[in-house]
Order: structure tokens, then C-alpha cells, then sequence
């Protein structure tokens, strides 16, 4: 080799070396964030997994690692504690913890701008109106936001929600729980329903949603403390920007984005991926609005629907609810 050529190696592997050094430090400079899921790991939550895989939000520098929540309330919890910097919850249960609990967290947008909540019973169980849930056990998750807005949905729907008996359960079981009889239905959001069906085959499945008995309400968004909010608003647009990108690529390819989801969660098969992602964009599309937007109207019709089914200690102002200028 001669000298010119080998001057001309060591300066392209100066650039390389120059490059994996210059990469290290931007991976050293990301910001960690936690973020965390309403419940478990879902089909519902790929678009999540979407912006993480495409490098959505490695661009945006964030350092995304998404934890299993329990439940909205959990969730929420969590995130007031510092357990995770931003979380996915109910606005309904975010109402109760602001109320009752004075906890202050907000919401940064809203994703499913439609109510999700729902019961799901075997066709074969006698179930086939909501009055049919009178003297029969329903099971849902302790931390759950479907039994907190049963009254809400009761009261609409005209039954008598005295006469209807919730157990908890790990979110995990209710499938099975369903499956094989143990209850009588299961709280689930609309979103959950191809992995529901997908347990219960070949028999059929009864869908009860709060949407249909004329309810309408914010159902989960994205969610931050005050204090994070004031702090670092900048970080939680980045998150919020890379979140809508993935929603948007998912949206765009459902099929895609249950493949995605499976590389990280093998237990999900692509196809309740793929249909879980086809529920949430009818949730969260709307025609006059932007993606993750918050309407305070929409918001005000919310609170007065969790007023209906649970006690409120203090009046909750739409204003305190959530944090505009994080849709762009």
C-alpha cells in the first residue's frame, strides 16, 4: 500500500472513529424517560412502540423505557410520585385524583377523544342489552376507570346499578376469566376487544359500550405532573410530538405497527396488534380536530359525566385539568 493510500485509510477510520465518539455522547446526552401504560402491554399501545422502533423518540433525544401500568389510577399515581416522568391515563380517573386527591397532574393530550370504555360478555351468556347485567358479577382490574363510570353509563342505560356486582381481578385474567365462566362479563376498553375474541373462540362475543348509551367523554391521554409541565415543557412536547408520529405512521399502517409491536412483546400476535390499532385511530381521529387535541367543552362534559357516577370532594375546573400548547 502505498504512503498516499494508507494516509487516506487512517483518515476514514478517523472519521469512523470519529463518529461512533460522537455518537456515544449524543446517546450519553439523551434524556431518560419513563413512561407509563395504563395497563399491561397492549395491541392498543402500539403506536407507542411504533415511534420507539422507527428512532421517533432517540431523535427528538429521549431515552424512552415504557412500563407496565396497573390502571389508570396507578398510573397516575406514578406519575405524581416520580416513578414515571409521563403516563397514559383515564381522564375520568384523572378527575377523581385531582378532585379527591388533590394530586396534580394534567393531561398534555388526549388520545382516544371518543369514549373506549365498555363490558364484554359471551353471546351464549343471556346478555344482549345492558339491563341484562342486573344480577350478574362483572370483574375488572382494582385500578380500572370502567367501574368508575358504570353509574354514568347505568343511569343512561337504565339499569339499576345496585343490582350488578363488580370483583377484582388481574387485568391480565380477564380473558381467561370470560373464557371459561368464572363471571359473567369483563370491563374492557372497545380497543381490548381482538384480544378478547381471539381468548373466547370460536363462541361470540357480546360488546356493551358506554359510547352507545349516548355518553360521550375524553377516555385515556397523555399525562405529566405540574411541576414537570413548569420544568421542562420542551422535553414533554418532544415526547408528545414523536408519540403523534408513531400514532400517525400506525394509523397509516396497522399492519405494520402490530408487527412492531410484536418484535418487543411476542405474546401479541400481530394480528390483535393490527386490530387493536384499527380500534384506537376510531377513538382518536376525529374530522374537526387535530390529533391529541383537547377541546375544554369536551373536557367540562367529562368531569360532569364522572360527577354522575362517583362522589366529587371538589369541584374541578376544565382550565386545571390540562396543559395547552403541547399539540403543535
Amino acid at each position: 500500500m502505498s504512503v498516499l493510500a494508507r494516509l487516506y485509510a487512517l483518515a476514514v477510520l478517523g472519521l469512523a472513529l470519529g463518529g461512533v465518539a460522537l455518537g456515544g455522547v449524543a446517546a450519553a446526552h439523551a434524556t431518560d424517560v419513563n413512561f407509563i401504560t395504563d395497563f399491561g402491554y397492549n395491541g392498543r399501545h402500539s403506536y407507542f412502540y411504533v415511534a420507539l422502533d422507527k428512532g421517533y423518540y432517540k431523535a427528538e433525544g429521549l431515552n424512552v423505557t415504557i412500563l407496565r401500568g396497573q390502571g389508570s389510577i396507578d398510573a397516575i399515581k406514578k406519575v405524581a410520585s416520580g416513578a414515571a416522568m409521563i403516563g397514559f391515563a383515564d381522564a375520568g380517573a384523572l378527575v377523581l385524583a385531582r378532585s379527591n386527591d388533590a394530586i396534580p397532574v394534567k393531561l398534555l393530550a388526549v388520545v382516544y377523544a371518543k369514549p373506549p370504555h365498555a363490558i364484554f360478555a359471551l353471546a351464549d351468556s343471556g346478555i344482549k342489552t345492558p339491563r341484562d347485567l342486573e344480577g350478574k358479577t362483572v370483574a375488572d382490574s382494582a385500578f380500572s376507570a370502567i367501574p368508575l363510570i358504570f353509574n354514568a353509563y347505568a343511569q343512561a342505560a337504565g339499569v339499576d346499578p345496585k343490582k350488578v356486582k363488580w370483583v377484582s381481578a388481574e387485568s391480565a385474567s380477564l380473558p381467561s376469566l370470560l373464557a371459561t365462566g368464572r363471571v359473567d362479563a369483563i370491563g374492557q376498553f372497545t380497543v381490548g376487544e381482538p384480544l378478547i375474541d381471539a381468548s373466547v373462540r370460536p363462541r361470540k362475543l357480546i360488546r356493551l359500550a358506554y359510547k352507545d348509551g349516548g355518553l360521550d367523554y375524553y377516555g385515556n391521554g397523555l399525562i405529566a405532573t405540574e411541576q414537570t409541565i413548569k420544568e421542562n415543557p420542551d422535553l414533554l412536547k418532544a415526547f408528545v410530538r414523536a408519540t403523534l408520529k408513531g400514532m400517525r405512521d400506525a394509523f397509516a399502517n396497522p399492519s405494520e405497527a402490530g408487527v412492531i409491536l410484536n418484535r418487543y412483546h411476542k405474546e401479541i400476535s400481530p394480528e390483535v396488534g393490527t386490530g387493536e390499532t384499527e380500534l384506537v385511530k376510531e377513538l382518536a381521529v376525529l374530522p374537526d380536530r387535530p390529533l391529541g387535541a383537547i377541546d375544554e367543552e369536551h373536557l367540562k362534559q367529562t368531569i360532569d359525566i364522572v360527577a354522575k357516577s362517583y362522589p366529587i370532594n371538589r369541584p374541578v375546573d376544565p382550565k386545571d385539568m390540562f396543559a395547552p400548547g403541547f399539540i403543535e
